[in-house]
């Protein structure tokens, strides 16, 4: 494999069952409630994004324990998913636990530090979900598990790896903590230029009207389009197709042409306000909205951006906006005139906020594939700086805790690996 031409001499690879025992659990038959009414945590794959489970959606019973492959798995297991969507999911058990089939416990050892080795299976996540069988519901085995190659230096020397990634990841953190804050800052200044553009700083001179939103401009849903005439990639003859929430796809037909403001009517980003112009097909997903005589379309996108459309929609699972709800809302128009200055000051400043969200995007990617050539460094042995033999491997981090390294014991009574291998 490849690791063996690129990891130091003195490290070992070795299969991860070779190093340690692994298992999965079990789901305790649902038909029987009295196997869900106990009080032992029993973790489900979804669960595996907190990192550290101190607790579960579901509890179940000692029953339930002893009628099926469920089993409880010490604290200090790794856990890591098996199917679907959250496949190489990994998160570390606080809490002795039970899981379900389609969770893996890897258990604590004296010859792998588990924060070594929970770094190594996120650095191997991709080619773990790569590995996944089957369509609908995407798997991998116990045995890809255990057949993985795991490049395995000496304790000290996982341990300084090991604090290394943590100060590393740390640093990237707080970058990535700024940068989210800068793109919110951004959002907030954005929405300040509209209030200013909107509420009387950018009026001008002449004598703004009230009016509302059916007399300044028509809104007509768009039309539906089937899932299997969108494609994915622009060719030649096809039209830009958008829903409520941007585009969609490219389509061989258009339903309008021009320049118009779309609307999102349906879902989570119902209200959001997308400005959109030549030939295209708008679904029924969009509200498509079409300037009257002496308005200036520019200028009405950012006013309905401007308005947060969504506070108008209606429904709790899937919120949607009434277009009937809509026309009625009354608004301040200024005269053409003062339309087309406005835009020009907020095009001007809106394209520069454009530049810098482009900026602070690219740099948040750049930190992901930061994270994974740290990562990659990490387990070629290009992190640390390997002592000379005979002395103790320099820690670049904070000292790992040495109860990290011991083995686990299961509670009495409990599923102990050292006993079933």
């Amino acid at each position: 494999m490849s690791e063996n031409n690129t990891i130091p001499n003195h490290w070992q690879v070795k299969k991860l069952g070779e190093v340690c025992h692994t298992t999965s659990g079990g789901t305790p038959n649902r038909s029987n409630p009295k196997y869900y009414q106990g009080n032992i945590p029993w973790v489900k794959s979804g669960e595996l994004d907190k990192g550290l489970i101190l607790d579960t959606e579901e509890k179940i019973s000692e029953e339930a324990i002893k009628n099926s492959s469920a089993k409880i798995f010490p604290k200090g297991t790794l856990l890591i998913a098996l199917y679907g969507a959250t496949i190489g999911k990994l998160a570390f058990l606080g809490i002795d636990a039970a899981t379900n089939q389609a969770v893996c416990g890897i258990f604590k050892n004296e010859n792998i530090d588990s924060n070594y080795l929970f770094n190594f299976l996120s650095y191997k996540r991709p080619s773990l979900v790569k590995q996944g069988i089957g369509g609908a519901q995407p798997n991998i085995s116990q045995g890809i598990l255990k057949n993985l190659d795991v490049p395995l230096p000496p304790l000290p020397e996982q341990h300084a790896i090991v604090s290394k990634i943590e100060e590393l990841f740390s640093e990237l953190d707080n970058g990535k903590q700024q940068l989210q804050t800068a793109l919110q800052q951004l959002k907030v200044y954005r929405q300040s230029l509209l209030k200013a553009a909107f509420e009387g700083k950018l009026k001008g001179t002449e004598k703004w009207f009230s009016s509302t939103l059916g007399e300044i401009c028509d809104m007509k849903a768009g039309f539906f389009v089937k899932a299997s005439e969108i494609q994915n990639e622009y060719k030649d003859g096809l039209f830009p197709c958008y829903g409520g929430n941007g585009l969609r796809g490219y389509t061989k037909s258009h339903t309008h042409e021009g320049k118009f403001s779309l609307v999102g009517r349906q879902g989570a980003l119902c209200g959001n306000v997308h400005l959109v112009s030549g030939k295209f097909h708008a679904t029924e997903h969009a509200v498509v909205t079409t300037a009257k005589s002496n308005i200036d379309i520019v200028w009405l996108f950012h006013k309905l951006t401007s308005m947060r459309l969504n506070q108008y929609s209606q429904g709790a699972a899937q919120p949607g906006l009434s277009v009937n709800k809509l026309l009625p809302i009354k608004v301040e128009v200024p005269p053409i005139k003062d339309q087309l200055k406005i835009v020009l000051e907020l095009e001007s400043k809106l394209t520069v906020c454009d530049k810098i969200e482009e900026t602070i995007t690219q740099s948040l990617q750049q930190a992901e594939t930061l994270r994974q050539s740290i990562l990659k460094q990490a387990f070629e042995g290009k992190l640390v700086e390997i002592a000379p033999k005979g002395r103790d491997t320099k820690t670049m981090g904070a000292a790992h805790r040495e109860e990290d390294t011991k083995t686990a014991k299961a509670p009495k009574g409990r599923y102990n690996p050292e006993i079933k291998k």
